[in-house]
């Protein structure tokens, strides 16, 4: 039974462990991020971005892959592992699959959640439901192995519920932002910073180090994250922040989630950035210029 004074069993101490995973992650997603580049398929994987320029989907699956491996090796037991390898794997491979699958025409008129509900009661099923139930089901599980530490069986429930919607909001808002060069990788790195530190650092570091190592071929427009990486890490850091906080911590992460998700059906975050000199200070930075 973990130690009832370390919360869901977490190591005293955590910097070599986050010091590791980071390691891991940058070397992991370099190196799948060449391997998929190299793959027979890979114009498979060929979009243009909002600049016209021709950029590639597999910063998606090598973050996925990278983030994941060195995420799970930072996590401090068996249990928080699978949690890890749940939400990534899940999440990336659904994402992937809506990548592919959701470009196709017959894919593209089913836009959000209401788009992806109304071609269902028409009777078809959508890439993009795939994903949505995908990433659900991901979080349920990894919540669920995560657990809770109260006391009554309602509780516990409760506490598996919202962490499971913390999980998924977080893929979800990861998701959204990843519209500009860069953006979804900074939002990620913002909220996985502060997770990095002190106890369980290991499990937010492997996202880090993945991130960082992708980053700069994001910002130059050689690569996009995509629906897969996105979603993945996204789903990762949500683990991370489901296995360090109690009741209370889970239902205002979940409140703040879910009031930017409504937002994001009436606002666009791209204007709401362009219209705030700080954030549009930091969505710019290091981002190739339109014209090169």
């Amino acid at each position: 039974m973990a130690n009832a004074s370390v919360p869901f069993g977490f190591p005293p101490r955590g910097g070599s462990s986050s010091f590791r995973s980071f390691s891991v992650g940058t070397a992991v997603a370099r190196a799948a991020l060449a391997w998929i580049r190299r793959d027979q398929h890979a114009a498979a994987l060929e979009r243009t971005n909002f600049h016209g320029r021709t950029v590639t989907l597999a910063g998606g699956p090598a973050l996925a892959l990278g983030a994941t491996a060195a995420a799970a090796l930072g996590a401090p037991g068996g249990r928080l592992s699978a949690a890890i390898v749940t939400a990534g794997a899940v999440s990336g491979a659904v994402g992937l699959y809506d990548d592919i699958v959701g470009n196709r025409p017959e894919q593209k008129s089913a836009k959000g959640f209401a788009g992806h509900l109304g071609a269902l009661r028409e009777g078809r099923v959508t890439s993009g439901l795939v994903k949505i139930a995908g990433v659900g089901a991901a979080g349920l599980v990894a919540s669920s192995l995560i657990g809770s530490r109260r006391p009554g069986r309602a509780g516990r429930a409760a506490d598996v519920l919202v962490g499971a919607g913390v999980i998924a909001g977080l893929a979800n808002l990861v998701n959204l932002l990843d519209l500009r060069p860069g953006r979804a990788i900074k939002a990620g790195m913002m909220i996985g910073a502060p997770l990095a530190v002190g106890r369980g650092g290991g499990l937010a570091a492997g996202a880090l180090g993945a991130s960082a190592a992708l980053l700069p071929d994001d910002l130059g427009e050689e690569i996009m994250l995509g629906d897969s990486g996105a979603n993945a890490l996204g789903a990762l850091l949500g683990v991370a922040l489901v296995a360090r906080s109690g009741p209370a911590g889970r239902l205002a992460a979940l409140t703040v989630l879910g009031a930017l998700t409504a937002a994001s059906e009436k606002v666009s975050f791209t204007k709401v950035i362009r219209d705030t000199p700080w954030l549009r200070y930091v969505d710019e930075l290091g981002r190739r210029p339109p014209q090169a």
